[in-house]
């Protein structure tokens, strides 16, 4: 009889075991897809942690595995320019140079659209205010329409758009997986004349003239001028490349980002960049980065003055009058630029 009420006893306890197994499993099943809604309610839209596009469209795979005819011929030139990066890259590692590790504070060029999974680095002198324009209106959730809309000093201010160096770094790792990487580049002697036409011959750029062109006339002008050395507002061309190429300068810290090296700014070694635009081609690249987001159809890129730019020959008119020493000095500067993005070496240099 004790064995029968032992035995009731024990197949009494494994069923109470065996019902509360399966009222935990019930309970976690309803957790489970309760939390497959929940979070996507109550996720914040503006927390600085979203990292995922809200957007369904995939830039990045719209551009390396292309849906529309019209990207498929164009990937392969875009694929030309990455190879090109990749090798100069490739032949500096070679070289014996150590590769340094980045921090978030090199990150600082690279604004982040969520919206859209983009990463842009912006390059000064490079169609960048009109960047910043357009990925103001692709960030600003219906804000903006028109980018022209918005002053080009509003389109400057930090505050405005997030950089990638604002994130975490599991954060910074997952969009530089997964959001579309790119940047615009520019002849580099054109880019460098444009800075200085735009700094240094603009009587509006004062904080310029006091921050730069006081201490490149004090430093490279015997005989200046009272008023040149309190203003340092008539640099001149040659004076400015002395500046560059002087170590001195070098040995202050990074150069302006408005001269600054591309690959200095964008570091294209250490950050695969999926599409290289160029300005010589400015619409028609810039358009189709709208294009591969999924804006395309309600965004253009703004049309540019080309009478305003300046060219290859602007560029050798300010060349003319610096020493082939000097040119020669601006080029070992500006030479990974040149051989990374694929431009030639000006005709107009004397470097002998």
């Amino acid at each position: 009889m004790k064995q029968a009420v032992f035995e009731l006893m024990r197949m009494s306890r494994i069923c109470r075991m065996v019902l509360a197994t399966c009222l935990g499993s019930f309970v976690l099943v309803i957790f489970y897809f309760q939390s497959m809604f929940q979070p996507v309610m109550r996720r914040n839209p503006f927390a600085t942690e979203a990292c995922c596009p809200k957007s369904s469209h995939n830039a990045l795979q719209e551009l390396y595995n292309p849906t529309q005819s019209e990207f498929s011929g164009t990937a392969f030139l875009h694929q030309a320019r990455r190879d090109q990066v990749s090798e100069t890259c490739r032949a500096q590692g070679s070289s014996g140079r150590k590769r340094r590790v980045l921090t978030p504070g090199d990150l600082r060029h690279l604004v982040v659209d969520d919206e859209h999974g983009l990463l842009y680095c912006y390059v000064p002198k490079v169609a960048c205010t009109n960047w910043k324009r357009v990925m103001m209106v692709l960030t600003g959730r219906g804000r903006y329409a028109d980018p022209m809309e918005i002053p080009s000093s509003e389109a400057h201010v930090p505050a405005n758009l997030k950089t990638l160096s604002q994130y975490s770094i599991p954060e910074i790792n997952r969009r530089l997986k997964s959001f579309l990487k790119f940047l615009f580049v520019r002849e580099p002697f054109e880019r460098l004349v444009s800075a200085y036409r735009n700094k240094f011959t603009l009587k509006y750029n004062t904080s310029f003239h006091k921050r730069f062109g006081t201490k490149i006339v004090r430093r490279y002008r015997k005989n200046a001028t009272a008023e040149a050395l309190r203003d340092g507002a008539d640099v001149r061309f040659r004076e400015f490349a002395d500046y560059l190429a002087d170590p001195a300068t070098g040995r202050e810290g990074p150069l302006n980002e408005h001269w600054e090296t591309v690959h200095s700014l964008c570091h294209p070694c250490h950050i695969r960049y999926d599409l290289v635009g160029k300005y010589e081609t400015l619409e028609e690249d810039a358009n189709y980065v709208l294009g591969l987001a999924g804006a395309g159809e309600t965004l253009r890129f703004p049309s540019y003055a080309k009478s305003t730019r300046t060219t290859d020959l602007v560029a050798a008119r300010f060349f003319h009058n610096v020493s082939s020493r000097r040119q020669a000095q601006l080029y070992q500067l500006y030479r990974l630029d040149f051989l990374m993005f694929n431009y030639s070496t000006p005709s107009y240099l004397r470097m002998d």
